[in-house]
């Protein structure tokens, strides 16, 4: 077992009480090296056989895709909207001038309806990176609860997005019918290696946002071959994210953590070079890289609002509604269990992203000779 497990069951389970998490955390990146020393052989081999076993095949097949999904999304609804802004988007917000920035909540802050301004401004921002226009057609790979959709579908795009997680198909099939756009935005309840042939060349872009960790390196190739497949042939263009690691400590070997143990199963973090060099092997030359961002400081704030969010509003009806769905929350140690497993992830993440020691990208791919505005 990795320390990084040790230290987090020992810390949900009530081992050890911990009165500073997030300068814990901090203390821990600062001695990791020495720490490294203390792993036995036994434990080295370990941590080398999950990592084999979580690059394999068999951990980001089309079966084992949907128990991911499940054990990442379909926790509850009702649950993930205790610490999500109202459009729920699960991802980092892109925090402003009008939000005090990234550390406005520490200055001046927070305000109530920030993460939705902040939210809704990195919606926008993606829509724009991915050149839409009223009239084109959008493939979102991801659908979260279907935020994305439904903003491209306001500004009068087709959308056709996919998700494996039937919690979050639920919800997002309510909102965009109530948004009055059923004739213009689907969510389809299938895996990237299911899209129908009627999609070749059909779609003007595809958004990914935060979904790739999921794919793994083992599938990049057929990920981004779909992608260059679907796209239009003279006029597409592609944007996806994701939560990276940095060069100097990339391997396609990532052992299991707590965040892949506990939150996000087999889950891989490429770095921003690998990424790009895999979508080159896969199109080769199909895509141009058009841009990377490094947007890995705007998730601490993210997540510190989810974190204030979730002490706030899981108690109540929302709390009962989880009890119902999951009875062993009627327990009160093993609720307690269940609460610090997510206040160690808003704070282990956030010191993460802090730190540098994990980042997030946005990478822009498009057609060649594609240029992405008149200039001339």
């Amino acid at each position: 077992m990795s320390h990084d497990i040790g230290l987090a069951e020992g810390y949900m389970h009530g081992d050890c009480d911990i009165d500073d998490l997030k300068g814990f955390m901090n203390l821990w990146l600062d001695n990791r090296d020495g720490l490294s020393s203390l792993e036995t052989t036994i434990s080295s081999l370990v941590n080398y056989y999950t990592a084999m076993a979580i690059r394999s095949m068999y951990r980001q097949n089309l079966a084992m895709a949907r128990l991911n999904a499940a054990a990442s999304y379909d926790v509850s609804n009702t649950f993930m909207q205790c610490f999500l802004s109202e459009e729920m988007m699960y991802s980092a917000a892109f925090w402003g001038d009008e939000e005090n920035g990234p550390r406005g909540d520490l200055t001046v802050g927070p305000f109530p309806n920030d993460l939705e301004s902040a939210q809704q401004r990195k919606i926008q921002s993606y829509l724009r990176q991915a050149r839409l226009r009223p009239g084109d057609r959008l493939l979102e790979i991801g659908s979260g609860w279907g935020a994305m959709a439904i903003a491209a579908g306001k500004l009068g795009c087709i959308v056709d997005s996919i998700t494996l997680s039937s919690e979050q198909k639920l919800l997002a099939d309510e909102r965009i019918a109530a948004a009055g756009l059923s004739d213009r935005v689907q969510i389809h309840l299938c895996d990237y290696r299911q899209l129908p042939p009627s999609f070749k060349g059909a779609f003007d872009a595809c958004i990914s946002c935060e979904m790739i960790e999921a794919v793994g390196p083992k599938n990049y190739n057929y990920y981004f071959k779909v992608i260059d497949w679907a796209l239009k042939p003279d006029r597409g263009t592609a944007v996806i994210s994701s939560t990276t690691q940095p060069e100097h400590r990339y391997t396609e070997l990532q052992a299991e953590d707590f965040a892949r143990r506990y939150h996000w199963p087999n889950n891989h973090a490429p770095s921003a070079t690998s990424l790009v060099v895999a979508v080159q092997k896969a199109v080769n030359g199909r895509l141009v890289l058009h841009s990377v961002e490094d947007h890995g400081i705007l998730y601490c704030r993210t997540l510190r609002e989810w974190g204030r969010r979730f002490e706030k509003n899981f108690t109540g009806e929302a709390l009962e509604t989880m009890q119902d769905k999951y009875p062993y929350l009627r327990d009160p140690k093993s609720l307690e269990v269940f609460k610090r497993k997510w206040r160690y992830l808003f704070v282990y993440a956030e010191v993460g992203y802090a730190r540098a020691y994990t980042s997030l990208h946005r990478f822009t791919f498009s057609r060649p000779e594609n240029a992405c505005e008149a200039c001339a």
